[in-house]
């Protein structure tokens, strides 16, 4: 099951999970739209994977199958990459 990260790793945009502007790769790397189309060209900067739209997680699950509220956030975002 997914993680649903709440934020980009690159800039820390809050990414909720009814998000359709989040991008993860097959390890659940996540970035924000802007982050993954135009900073890193739909590549994870991670794993080298390419990035796809996350699912929506329907509301009525996340009281069984919770989101994730572990922040991942880059100490340097993604201009280094």
């Amino acid at each position: 099951m997914l993680e649903i990260r709440p934020l980009c790793e690159c800039c820390g945009k809050n990414l909720p999970p009814d998000s359709s502007a989040a991008f993860i790769c097959t390890f659940e790397c996540t970035f924000c739209a802007d982050c993954a189309l135009q900073t890193l060209q739909s590549i994870c900067p991670n794993c080298g994977g390419n990035l796809v739209s996350r699912p929506i997680r329907p509301a009525h699950l996340l009281g069984k199958y919770p989101a994730s509220t572990e922040r991942i956030v880059k100490p340097t975002g993604c201009s280094g990459v």
